[in-house]
């Protein structure tokens, strides 16, 4: 719990003010934890993390000894176009197939005003639960037009005080694309994103496709975030394809494989083979896990697959690997509550990660995204960071991933903007 103090606490903090938090347990970048003192400027920015500071000039103090200090979350894959359209958007097969079809008649029919509600709903939601930053693809195509992107540029723009939202130009390929459609559009729906995917394995020409979204990247100066190999057909992979035009393009260190499903299907050899291409060209993979579970695997009459990637060997190959939550309740996933920790515990059981990697997992929904996003120096608990953070009343990074904790309390850009609490109501006996 917070100690009472003579000069503040959490919740009495006054906006725009510097102040510090002095005796907790912080979570530093490489997984080590120790006890000090965060100093936050006026400008919600991270002036110090020291063990021990002048409590004398750093305005207000709260002691928070006993409580952990962990970087806010990041969610590093999401679609907040489609996020809250459950309710109207039927997908009786629980497929893949059968949610992109459900969507994208949807699509066609989805304002402006509609997906900002939804989609700010969400954020909202991600926010209270601790998480800071979002990067969400939005579909751009003949279906969604350009409703969705230009809605979450506005979004992304009125919402940088209290989220950092980051947006990819999911160039969504249908039966029948037109590549010329594609051509004379993706620059522009680039222009309002900061990176740039697609799904190759759907698209009639997979080189072409992967050609135009390369070059519409390294034109632009922007990354690439792709959905790959969303399926176990082991028979059917683009990894190669796509890592040849990251050796190609120069878009080492710049580049996102998202899902990847179809290395749990290969062969190990074939694996440990594009695992070494992964590392050589410093490709980044997120995998998803509520989604993976869900669509994959259901044409499997005996013992069907979990659907997700290698989790735990990509992990202890050394790639630098992070959880998302993709889709929160629409015909892709039709759970989910926007809460990273909920997505790291399925991540460490599905994906086989053990009960000593609890910190892994933890570092898959904050320092491995938030390199993934190229979020830099801005991200962390150290001085000139952004002062993202959640305090909690866990006592190190194990428990907080395991059970979660009882009471938490959200900063984004140095200002509380969430605070939540579990108890029990002991009712009295009659006498």
């Amino acid at each position: 719990m917070v100690r009472d103090n003579p000069t503040a606490s959490l919740v009495n903090l006054t906006a725009g003010r510097s102040f510090a938090l002095t005796g907790g347990t912080v979570i530093h970048d490489d997984g080590t934890q120790s006890i000090g003192d965060i100093v936050i400027g006026a400008d919600g920015r991270i002036i110090a993390v020291e063990p021990l500071i002048d409590r004398a000039s750093s305005g207000d103090c709260v002691d928070i000894s006993g409580m952990l200090v962990s970087p806010g979350f990041v969610d590093a894959h999401q679609h907040l176009d489609k996020t809250g359209v459950l309710r109207f958007t039927p997908n009786p097969s629980g497929t893949l197939q059968g949610a992109r079809e459900a969507f994208a008649k949807y699509a066609r029919t989805a304002g402006p005003d509609d997906i900002y509600k939804r989609a700010t709903r969400t954020i909202e939601r991600c926010l209270s639960r601790g998480t800071t930053a979002i990067r969400s693809h939005i579909n751009v195509d003949k279906d969604a037009a350009f409703y969705g992107i230009e809605t979450l540029a506005g979004i992304r723009g009125s919402s940088q005080d209290r989220m950092t939202l980051q947006l990819v130009a999911f160039m969504t390929p249908h039966p029948g694309q037109d590549f010329d459609w594609l051509d004379r559009n993706i620059d522009g729906a680039v222009a309002l994103a900061d990176a740039v995917g697609g799904t190759p394995a759907v698209s009639e020409d997979p080189p072409r496709y992967l050609d135009i979204l390369f070059s519409a990247a390294v034109k632009a100066g922007k990354p690439v975030d792709l959905h790959l190999d969303e399926h176990l057909n082991a028979g059917v992979q683009l990894l190669d394809a796509a890592l040849d035009r990251v050796e190609r393009f120069g878009m080492q260190g710049r580049t996102v494989f998202s899902h990847v499903s179809v290395l749990s299907a290969l062969p190990r050899q074939d694996f440990q083979r594009i695992v070494e291409r992964i590392l050589a060209l410093d490709v980044g993979v997120v995998t998803l896990p509520a989604a993976n579970l869900y669509l994959q695997g259901r044409d499997y009459e005996m013992l069907p697959p979990r659907g997700l990637t290698r989790v735990a060997e990509l992990h202890r190959a050394g790639v630098t690997i992070a959880t998302a939550s993709d889709n929160i309740q629409d015909p892709f996933v039709p759970t989910g509550s926007g809460d990273m920790l909920e997505i790291a515990r399925w991540t460490l059981l599905a994906g086989h990660l053990r009960g000593d990697e609890l910190a892994a997992a933890h570092r898959m929904i904050t320092t491995a995204p938030a390199r993934l996003m190229g979020l830099g120096k801005d991200y962390g608990l150290r001085a000139g960071a952004r002062a993202d953070f959640v305090v909690t009343n866990c006592i190190d990074t194990n428990t907080l991933v395991a059970g979660g904790p009882d009471r938490a309390f959200v900063f984004s850009k140095g200002r509380l903007v969430s605070q939540s609490a579990t108890g029990n109501i002991h009712l009295k006996e009659n006498a």
